[in-house]
């Protein structure tokens, strides 16, 4: 096997120094500082703070109104119209959480479903809200929500039992558009 070696550049003194990072940065601050100053800065009318800056007075207002359409919050589990679960253990959202924070325990259920989660938990600690797991439902069991908020005490309240994630994401009602080619 062969191979090529890179010559690594020679640095100046200025760049060893990190001087013309350290001027560039400067000024994009003092530029931000002085559009403030002015009155001009960008989004300045919808927050509606009291001083010159953008920020949102965070306890008076609020992101609800604000959030995007594609915000990816908190994983819950949701039910069907007719008020059954509607994961089925199969244990996808499991094996594809890359943070491991997903973990179902298979177990039976009654009527015409064979299966259904004895246990679902997921650790919010251990979440990085990426959405693979709403992805690899095939039962479209699991949906991310738009909760930003969550304040927890202790490490024993990360943890989201089954029952607090269906409290959480509720019913779905309506046609469930995930895979339906004529959304």
């Amino acid at each position: 096997m062969s191979y090529v070696p890179i010559k690594r550049p020679k640095f100046s003194l200025l760049d060893q120094l990190y001087v013309v990072e350290l001027v560039k940065g400067l000024a994009i601050t003092l530029k931000h500082l002085v559009l403030s100053l002015l009155g001009k800065s960008r989004g300045k009318a919808d927050f509606n703070g009291k001083g010159v800056g953008v920020c949102m007075p965070f306890p008076e207002q609020r992101w609800d109104d604000r959030l995007p359409s594609y915000y990816r919050g908190a994983p819950t589990l949701v039910r069907g119209e007719d008020g059954r679960e509607r994961c089925v253990s199969c244990q996808l959202c499991e094996f594809i959480c890359p943070a491991r924070a997903i973990r179902v325990v298979p177990g039976s259920a009654e009527g015409k479903q064979e299966k259904a989660p004895a246990a679902f938990e997921i650790d919010m600690l251990r979440c990085i809200y990426c959405g693979m797991c709403q992805e690899a439902c095939p039962e479209q069991a699991i949906f991310l929500s738009k909760e930003y908020l969550i304040t927890l005490t202790d490490r024993d309240q990360a943890v989201r039992s089954k029952e607090q994630l269906y409290q959480l994401g509720g019913t779905r009602k309506g046609l469930v558009n995930k895979w339906n080619q004529y959304k």
